[in-house]
């Protein structure tokens, strides 16, 4: 028989029409009602789901978070499930006000500080990796057979190498030549081949594809590369399979020049630098209704933190944002940034109708099992990530980010490719919640992982860093997000994650094209 419960459902706004489940609650479970008064389930609820607190006509708006999430696709009454039964997006008017509410620039209690890799060129790296850039998927293989050569047998004898990681992908050719999806694709490899993390690296093509490395030379200025001390001719920056005599000829090629690398890239030692020099990605996938109350509310409240120490975070994944965006431009620190946001915004819409797809089609089959209904329930809870300070900056994909503070970069919801654009862009460190469970690594920057609930992380504890679940438990966001704060700096003094520690981010290189194929 179902009891009364105090604690099985959580109310997150005074406004809000649905209740969010702390724990599984069956069918005629008593919930206590903030206020007073009793509330029986219809039917059973699990964890993260919604229950109708009031009764919703059809049509009507629904309310989590104090902000409308959708509207109800037939009438609802209190106690019942709330989801894609009864819940669908519909369409409403967002007030779009820019610059009104902007906070004030937060300080730190006290300045902090990690152990990091300071490079020639003034940045801190977290990291120390050698890169294999592959121009074109043709080049791919080819790359990871270089990189296959440098195992733990033979980095033993550098210890302060993390590792020879292959940027491989599945495009660089076929697309318009200087066109959009060619100067991304260049913004992408040349954010890498620079990024801090990258002491030192290869970039290996084919010969013929579009993406031909001589246009990343002439359109970001990449030289060859030459180490200190060295009296011959510096070592290629580029080696094409076609012009080396084929595959086996590149590989050997490649295997040389990288060991003639190995000594000099192991020759740093980490050293303290100031924490406002991180630049923290922030990622969601994997999304469940726990999600916007628990993880990404508490990573939000570590991007405070970080940006109180003049570090970066970065807010990404555009249709994450969308439904959302509206509470960002008032926090922008001037129209313009709060108008570009939106332009971002349009050219989202526009992209899905061009092919006869809507952005609500986002959340996925377990996004849905995990709770979320609609792409603006996930979009309000995305965009807790990003904290409470001031939007200073809206990026394009890939575009270096030189900003202080929380900005916004326009990336897509898919993971891989979210997360690529981000540390093109400069990201030096990554948190990656998740209440399904993703096992996402990101070579060569570490990626924390934070589980939005007990069950979830119990289940995958070789995979998960951080708990954030215990907020549905009683403990605070503040304190979940200082641990999450905790961990960064841990991580980013070379505390190994746990994909790190499996070896996880080899294969999530992934590079965004929006346009045709020809």
């Amino acid at each position: 028989m179902a009891s009364t419960r105090s604690d099985c459902f959580l109310l997150l706004h005074p406004d809000d029409d649905v209740a969010i489940c702390r724990s599984p609650a069956e069918a005629g479970t008593a919930w206590r009602v903030p206020g007073g008064g009793e509330l029986a389930t219809r039917m059973a609820i699990d964890l993260g789901h919604k229950l109708a607190v009031k009764s919703i006509p059809a049509g009507a708006p629904v309310r989590k978070y104090g902000q409308i999430i959708g509207c109800a696709t037939e009438p609802i009454e209190p106690g019942e499930l709330v989801h894609t039964h009864n819940l669908g997006v519909g369409e409403f008017t967002r007030d779009y006000q820019f610059a009104t509410e902007t906070p004030p620039t937060p300080t730190p209690d006290h300045p902090r500080s990690f152990l990091g890799y300071r490079r020639s060129d003034g940045r801190a790296a977290t990291r120390n990796y050698i890169g294999i850039i592959s121009t074109v998927n043709c080049s791919a293989t080819s790359s990871k057979y270089i990189a296959r050569r440098f195992d733990d047998s033979v980095l033993a004898d550098y210890p302060n190498i993390d590792g020879v990681v292959a940027l491989a992908h599945k495009g660089g050719c076929a697309m318009e030549y200087g066109g959009v999806d060619h100067r991304q694709l260049a913004r992408v490899l040349a954010g890498f081949a620079r990024h801090p993390n990258i002491a030192a690296y290869l970039i290996v093509g084919l010969g013929c594809e579009t993406a031909q490395a001589s246009f990343l030379e002439e359109t970001h200025g990449l030289v060859q590369l030459a180490l200190p001390g060295r009296a011959e001719a510096p070592l290629p920056l580029i080696m094409n399979i076609q012009d080396e005599g084929g595959v086996q000829r590149t590989v050997d090629r490649g295997v040389g020049v990288l060991r003639e690398m190995l000594p000099e890239v192991n020759n740093v030692q980490r050293e303290p630098v100031p924490v406002s020099e991180l630049i923290l990605g922030n990622e969601c996938g994997g999304s469940d209704g726990a999600s916007g109350v628990t993880a990404n509310p508490a990573l939000g409240y570590a991007s405070d933190l970080l940006v109180a120490q003049g570090g970066t975070a970065i807010l990404a994944e555009m249709p994450e944002i969308y439904g959302g965006e509206h509470l960002l431009t008032r926090r922008a620190v001037s129209r313009e940034v709060g108008e570009k946001l939106i332009e971002r915004i349009r050219w989202w819409e526009d992209y899905a109708s061009r092919f006869d797809a809507h952005i609500d089609n986002n959340p996925s089959v377990g996004n849905k099992r995990g709770g979320l209904t609609t792409i603006f329930e996930k979009s309000l809870g995305a965009i807790a990530k990003g904290g409470t300070t001031a939007l200073r900056a809206v990026y394009e994909y890939a575009e270096p980010v030189r900003e202080k503070g929380l900005v916004v970069m326009d990336t897509p919801g898919y993971d891989p490719a979210s997360v690529t654009g981000m540390i093109a862009g400069g990201a030096n460190i990554v948190v990656f919640t998740t209440g399904r469970g993703s096992c996402f690594g990101c070579k060569p920057v570490p990626s924390i992982k934070v589980a939005t609930n007990t069950p979830m992380f119990e289940r995958m504890r070789d995979d998960m860093d951080v708990n954030a679940g215990r907020v549905l438990e009683g403990d605070s966001t503040e304190d979940v997000g200082r641990e999450i704060f905790e961990k960064i700096i841990a991580v980013a003094s070379g505390e190994k994650t746990k994909s790190e520690a499996q070896g996880i981010g080899d294969e999530e290189f992934c590079p965004w094209t929006s346009g045709p194929v020809f």
